[in-house]
């Protein structure tokens, strides 16, 4: 029975231990070094055909973004489609390690399961993960 307890309580703090923060976009910058998950629009994006790099403008246009999302152009083949378009104009849910990047807030992106599009339902006004 002892055993079981101390299974079960392990599990239970290896969950917490894996879970991701919460935050709002508008508070990336307070969080640098800090891995979590922020849903807000993708105002706009660009595709750098010399790098492959792409780059999204969360909560913002740029040069006003408050989190820009980078997808390396080692990974783009990785994602479906063109993200910069794809993506733009709707809710996203970005999960990832906040870097300072020249003094704005930045998530490497490398595997297109950071990223979600999030889906809204217009009866409840609410937002559902997808």
């Amino acid at each position: 029975m002892k055993k079981l307890i101390i299974i079960a309580l392990f599990a239970v703090l290896a969950g917490k231990a894996g879970a991701q923060t919460v935050i709002p976009a508008k508070e990336a910058a307070k969080h640098i070094g800090e891995t979590v998950s922020i849903t807000d629009k993708i105002f706009g994006g660009k595709y750098f055909e010399n790098s492959k790099m792409t780059l999204l403008d969360m909560g913002g246009y740029n040069p006003n973004q408050v989190l820009t999302i980078m997808i390396p152009g080692a990974d783009k083949d990785k994602f479906k489609g063109n993200p910069e378009a794809d993506y733009k104009g709707k809710d996203v849910t970005v999960t990832g390690k906040i870097i300072d990047y020249k003094g704005k807030p930045e998530i490497i992106v490398n595997d297109p399961k950071q990223l979600k599009l999030v889906m809204i339902d217009n009866v409840n006004k609410t937002k559902a993960g997808f």
